[in-house]
């Protein structure tokens, strides 16, 4: 178990809120992502670190592929959803409105952008494997200012915890 203190720091750095989807044949699913980032300008490279022990972890293993959904605030509901029991299933897109990029992975309609990657490298990283990817489609929805963990009352930093001066996280239901 991680000290406090050190949870505390971590929750000190800022992310981004995105939903990776991935697709394996007919089975699609999603997860609440919040450690990617940009990692190269050219070519346009980014980085999604993923727990070793989520579903979305094998998929990404065995079809190189990840669609990277950028939530917006307006979107927040996704949030809520990928955040909640309901999604934590293996098929668990089947409530949400997505549409297809150019190789069929999952676009969500209500993200306000949705990137097609291709993985070029993973590396181990202690709990999580870090995947690097081309981004090779991208459409943008609409210009609304993203979703950061500086929204939520809680926290991802290898577990959920309350965001620092919070009691405990509340899960949407």
């Amino acid at each position: 178990m991680i000290d406090r203190s050190l949870l505390d720091a971590l929750a000190a750095l800022t992310t981004g809120i995105y939903v990776l989807t991935v697709r394996d044949g007919d089975h699609r699913h999603g997860m609440s992502s919040s450690w990617a980032t940009q990692v190269s300008g050219d070519p346009a490279l980014l980085m999604a670190a993923v727990d070793r022990r989520a579903h979305t972890h094998d998929v990404l293993v065995r079809t190189g592929r990840f669609a990277l959904n950028v939530v917006g605030r307006s979107g927040r509901q996704l949030e809520d959803y990928f955040y909640s029991a309901a999604s934590r299933r293996p098929d668990n897109l089947d409530t949400v409105v997505c549409d297809a990029s150019p190789q069929g992975l999952p676009y969500l309609r209500d993200a306000s952008v949705s990137l097609e990657c291709r993985v070029v490298a993973r590396h181990p990283a202690g709990d999580h494997t870090l995947f690097v990817a081309e981004v090779t489609h991208a459409v943008t929805r609409t210009a609304d200012r993203p979703l950061t963990s500086l929204d939520l009352d809680y926290v991802y930093v290898g577990e959920v915890i309350p965001r620092p001066g919070l009691s405990k996280p509340s899960r949407p239901s």
